[in-house]
């Protein structure tokens, strides 16, 4: 994968001015930071683990340039001293998270950052940038596999994103939730993702007739032709296709699909694939786009729609029905002593933590426990891992077909009820270990009721 740079500047100005003050105060020891969704968004209970190659390769990587200093000290803000300091600046410490593709619930860590307070609170808004769009993006991917299960979709989301740096990475995200591709070029460089598209409306307009255009395309690709069918009428674009078909057929060529992008999606694919089969065009798939969402995909398919793979745009793309998640990057421990937050709806669990889950005798899911790090809890699975220690990764991340093969095969796995499309109260249980039940409990009592933050942030 392509390495991209991301200015220090990228983050919010409290995040400079904390640190200076810690810098002046000399507070510079050990700290850790958690990052966790604090409530499901509406009709979701679970969330998939993503952004964390980028996230490791910006704390890599993560330098103050000489053109950003220079800007810095232009503010009239800092001191020269702290400038000084930032010239020299290197993140050195250790993350814990769950790898990519991995199923999380709320309130349990997705990673933990553990370094000198200044480096582990500078990196704040840009892990919480990093990880919000691809977690969203990925778990609303999922559900649109959820829906479309076994079809293929494809991410067609590229031109009303949120900019094009959301575009590469819902283009990744929904690779990792599922999808089989994007029809985003460089995302298919960058990341290695197969790419999928033909044509728009405009390609069939431009030429003098329907029939003129299908066989254009088919000239310049023999083995990729997919006809856009509904630019006048969805059927008679089909009939013009079909009779190409045939052609092909006989010459020793194959169509390979049509596209429907517009109307009553099941009902006019219904006909398409009964005008195709009479044909003899048995192998010929039928795609849709147009608007789709696993909500969209799971009204067409109940209508009994004949539909082979779909294109999922704009929806998903901006996650449309769920467009933020309540994300909080927490400290949870500093100097060796655990702290909270304690602020009403945002009480935050103390300490370093682990996220241990349980299966059924079948493989199911069963439940997770969220623990201290150095909890042993038998019979369960650890889900945080060290992918990080004293500033340079591990070891070489999974390419992404590993980490989807890793996330549909856990997906599967769990109950059918936390991945309906429907709104349910029904939560997959989480727990806390009794040790860290514990430890909560102690601090809540230290604190007067409503002292809020203990961090100070």
């Amino acid at each position: 994968m392509e390495k991209t740079e991301v200015s220090a500047l990228l983050t919010d100005l409290y995040e400079l001015t904390m640190i200076a003050s810690y810098f002046e105060n000399q507070m510079f020891e050990p700290a850790t930071f958690s990052l966790f969704i604090r409530d499901y968004p509406p009709s979701r209970r679970y969330f998939i683990s993503a952004g964390l190659a980028d996230i490791l390769e910006y704390l890599e990587n993560l330098r103050f340039a000489p053109q950003e200093l220079e800007y810095l000290e232009q503010t009239g803000l800092f001191k020269p001293e702290f400038l000084s300091y930032l010239e020299r600046f290197r993140f050195k410490g250790d993350v814990y998270a769950i790898p990519e593709g991995r199923l999380f619930f709320v309130n349990e860590p997705l990673l933990e950052v553990t370094s000198s307070l200044i480096e582990a609170q500078i990196v704040e808004t840009f892990v919480i940038n990093a990880a919000h769009l691809q977690v969203m993006i990925a778990t609303k991917a999922s559900r649109c596999v959820q829906a479309a299960w076994p079809r293929k979709l494809v991410d067609f989301s590229l031109r009303r994103t949120h900019g094009t740096d959301a575009g590469m990475k819902v283009a990744r995200a929904s690779f990792i939730g599922g999808f089989t591709g994007t029809s985003n070029v460089l995302a298919g460089k960058v990341y290695g993702l197969p790419v999928f598209g033909t044509m728009a409306h405009s390609f069939i307009s431009s030429f003098e007739s329907e029939e003129e255009a299908f066989r254009a395309f088919a000239r310049t690709f023999p083995e990729n032709t997919v006809l856009l069918v509904d630019t006048y009428d969805t059927l008679a674009g089909t009939r013009i296709a079909a009779d190409l078909g045939k052609e092909m057929a006989r010459a020793g060529k194959t169509l390979k699909g049509v596209r429907l992008d517009s109307g009553d999606i099941a009902a006019l694919s219904r006909d398409v694939r009964k005008l195709l089969r009479d044909a003899g065009l048995d192998k010929v798939t039928i795609f849709a786009s147009g608007g789709f969402d696993e909500y969209k995909i799971q009204k067409v398919l109940g209508e009994r729609g004949d539909i082979d793979s779909f294109g999922v745009g704009t929806k998903m793309g901006v996650s449309a029905d769920a467009p933020y998640l309540d994300m909080a990057y927490k400290l949870v421990q500093y100097g060796g002593r655990p702290v909270l937050k304690l602020s009403p709806g945002k009480t935050t669990l103390a300490s370093e933590k682990q996220v241990f889950r349980f299966n059924t005798s079948g493989r199911k899911l069963h439940k997770d426990i969220i623990g201290l790090r150095d909890d042993d809890i038998e019979g369960s699975e650890a889900l945080l891992q060290k992918v990080m220690s004293r500033g340079k990764a591990d070891a070489k991340q999974p390419l992404l077909p590993q980490i989807q093969e890793r996330f549909l095969e856990e997906f599967f796995r769990l109950d059918e009820k936390y991945r309906s499309l429907d709104r349910t109260e029904e939560e997959y249980p989480v727990e806390l270990s009794p040790r860290l039940e514990e430890l909560q409990s102690r601090l809540v009592r230290q604190f007067k009721p409503g002292a809020g933050e203990v961090e100070g942030s």
